[in-house]
């Protein structure tokens, strides 16, 4: 207990920011082993060409690009060349004739003009004018015997020779083909060659060369086209994947290389483990860091409570991810989804009660994430989505059905409302899967759903107390069991002093309205109301409201001796709620609600015996109000008081009244030390005469 206070006591000397970043961070540490292993496959010890010892399927969806790549090239591979015929061809055909005659003719024109030159001399000539032709035709030479001929024979033969090679060859050459049927087409012109009638017998040979020569396919390949069929063919393969789910090999079966190769690819071998799911966690926890910081660093509460409640939620975060932890172990040993025996609600439940709906709300979404993560079953890719989605609607489910005030009875009627939500949802998951289930199957999800929602509840209210303890918490779920009549204490003040039991429930009645108008906490303002005035209990008769045989036992007192005990009963409470380990907000309400004013009607009873006395003598020891609520009580207690005295109120009688004693109060500097303001004044001093009006209200007079 000693190590507890001491802890409290140094982190309230911590600045929040500090304490911000120094929980999110050891948090972090934590959730990061916890998490640890999470999103990893199952990995197995094989070799090649061994049998294998279980049936393996694919953990993920991922593409064979070595296959995919080898069946691309076959595919491009097997596309025909396309072609185009070009008409081109045949001109350039035939003008490869006419250069050749044209400079056989050249080179006989220079003969004639120089009878001396010899044949050797013209051939060399000749073969200067055609510097291309053997260079382009060496599969189809022209020999020298026949250019000799060409070059001796008459230029009308030569004229009619190139007519007909022109008419012969264009003809030939009009049509499209292929290099394939280049022989055939060749022999047609050499067979037409030969029908001639007009043809020299000595330049048959040497027509027929030209013949064979000048005849080329006239469809040439389209590389353009070609291109494009074999990017089209290999577009239409598609990239060959193993499939997340797909049996890379089966119990028994021989895994032989390509097999082998599918199982590296899955990265399900031992030696395959991989650094990035790790990373992936380390990301996932930066991410909810961010979220958690990013909250608790905005919120406008005060300091101290945004300590409790970081403390509280990383608490809590983490027990829930413990939780997961257990149930992550045992998963694997069903058929089932264990994952949905987790209690939805747990979280949202508890952070709701302990800190308020909008952190409950976080929380609901980073533990159905972590759980979506941690509790994977199967072949999930990231995370177990069914599960995420059911721990969240749980929680949500939960925050709207769980109310403010958090009775144990609300808490058990959530669990209820939630286990009704986790059947309708466990229902469509059924539905959704289109899977045939046993019935046992469907006992134990219905079961588990059930069982979820009223775990859920039991461990609220089973950590709620932990909590509440440990950090010193005044949730509603506890205001609200403190308010019950049958509470000993209430009992007490109720038996022991029944007029002070009366006067504390109109308090309560008047700080509850004026505490809510103005934002603060009106059911902490009600129940520290009804045993403000507990410390009574010890000398009830000598407080007018327990006086009712018209004897004021202060009439035999000194002013002195009335004082002391009439403001003992504010530490005498105070010590009465220690003594029952009560809130200390409670405790507080006790002691500050009269806060250092004096005890009037018995200071002035002492200056006319003594009129040396001192104002002080008569004050209560204090402290001022330190909060909102504890200065509402005070006023609300003194109006009560003061109103009660009235012989015929009226709402002008009143509200005079109620302004009076909040003067009073401001003069005397009673509300110097918490944070109510001026404008927060007037609005209390509104609500209380309006709620005093309707308790002092003109009634009817009935008739006999």
């Amino acid at each position: 207990m000693a190590t507890l206070k001491e802890l409290r006591s140094q982190i309230r000397k911590v600045k929040f920011t500090f304490l911000l970043m120094l929980v999110v961070s050891l948090s972090g540490v934590l959730l990061f082993f916890l998490m640890y292993g999470s999103g990893q496959s199952e990995t197995y010890e094989i070799s090649a060409f061994e049998i294998s010892p279980k049936t393996i399927r694919s953990p993920k969806t991922i593409e064979d690009t070595e296959k995919t790549e080898l069946e691309r090239v076959r595919a491009e591979q097997a596309v025909p060349n396309s072609y185009r015929f070009s008409e081109d061809i045949m001109k350039n055909r035939q003008a490869l004739l006419s250069s050749i005659f044209t400079a056989v003719g050249d080179v006989q024109v220079e003969a004639n003009s120089n009878p001396d030159m010899p044949l050797d001399k013209q051939m060399k000539l000749l073969r200067k004018k055609l510097p291309g032709f053997e260079k382009e035709e060496t599969s189809l030479p022209v020999t020298d015997d026949q250019l000799k001929q060409l070059l001796v024979s008459d230029p009308v033969d030569l004229d009619n020779l190139h007519e007909m090679l022109t008419l012969v060859v264009g003809r030939e050459l009009s049509r499209p083909f292929k290099t394939e049927q280049l022989t055939m087409h060749r022999y047609e012109v050499e067979r037409r060659i030969r029908q001639s009638n007009t043809l020299p017998r000595d330049l048959l040979d040497v027509a027929l060369s030209l013949g064979r020569m000048a005849v080329v396919e006239t469809e040439v390949v389209d590389e353009e086209q070609t291109a494009k069929n074999q990017a089209d063919a290999r577009a239409s393969i598609e990239a060959i994947r193993i499939l997340q789910g797909q049996v890379i090999v089966r119990e028994g079966q021989l895994i032989d290389r390509d097999v082998y190769h599918q199982l590296e690819l899955s990265g399900v071998l031992n030696n395959q483990s991989s650094i990035k799911p790790t990373l992936g966690i380390i990301l996932y926890i930066l991410f909810i860091s961010m979220l958690i910081t990013l909250h608790f660093g905005k919120s406008e509460r005060e300091e101290a409570f945004k300590k409790k409640a970081l403390l509280i939620f990383c608490i809590i975060l983490l027990l829930a991810v413990v939780l997961m932890k257990i149930v992550s172990y045992i998963d694997h040993e069903f058929d089932v989804l264990i994952a949905f025996l987790f209690p939805t609600a747990l979280v949202p439940m508890l952070v709701k009660l302990l800190i308020n709906e909008r952190s409950a709300v976080l929380a609901a979404i980073i533990t159905s994430a972590t759980a979506g993560i941690m509790l994977q079953e199967g072949l999930a890719a990231i995370m177990q989505m069914e599960v995420a989605l059911y721990i969240l609607f749980g929680g949500i489910v939960s925050i709207y059905l769980l109310s403010e005030h958090g009775r144990r009875s609300t808490i058990l009627q959530t669990s209820l409302g939630v286990a009704g939500a986790n059947v309708m949802f466990i229902l469509f998951y059924l539905l959704m899967t289109q899977t045939s289930y046993t019935m046992s199957e469907l006992i134990f999800y219905a079961v588990a759903a059930v069982s979820s929602g009223l775990v859920s509840g039991a461990l609220t209210m089973g950590l709620l107390p932990f909590f509440e303890s440990s950090f010193q918490l005044l949730s509603n779920m506890r205001l609200v069991e403190l308010s019950n009549p049958n509470h000993p204490l209430l009992k007490k003040i109720l038996v022991e002093t029944p007029g002070t039991y009366h006067h504390s429930v109109m308090v309560a009645n008047l700080a509850d309205a004026a505490c809510e108008a103005i934002g603060a906490n009106g059911l902490l303002a009600r129940v520290g109301s009804y045993y403000h005035d507990i410390g009574k209990t010890i000398h009830p008769g000598f407080f007018i409201e327990n006086q009712h045989n018209g004897r004021n036992l202060h009439d035999a007192l000194t002013p002195e001796k009335s004082r002391d005990m009439i403001i003992a009963h504010a530490e005498d409470g105070a010590r009465i709620l220690e003594k029952h380990h009560m809130p200390k907000e409670l405790v507080a309400i006790a002691r500050q609600h009269h806060g250092t004013s004096s005890v009037r009607f018995f200071y002035m009873k002492a200056k006319e015996m003594n009129p040396e006395v001192k104002e002080e003598e008569f004050r209560y020891p204090g402290p001022k109000p330190q909060t909102k609520e504890n200065a509402v009580i005070m006023i609300a207690d003194s109006v009560e008081a003061a109103v009660r005295s009235m012989k015929e109120p009226t709402p002008e009688k009143i509200a005079a009244l109620v302004n009076s004693i909040v003067r009073g109060k401001l003069e005397d500097d009673q509300f110097d030390e918490c944070d109510l303001s001026l404008k927060e004044i007037k609005i209390v001093k509104k609500v209380i005469c309006e709620t005093l009006n309707g308790i002092f209200h003109h009634r009817i007079e009935y008739p006999d």
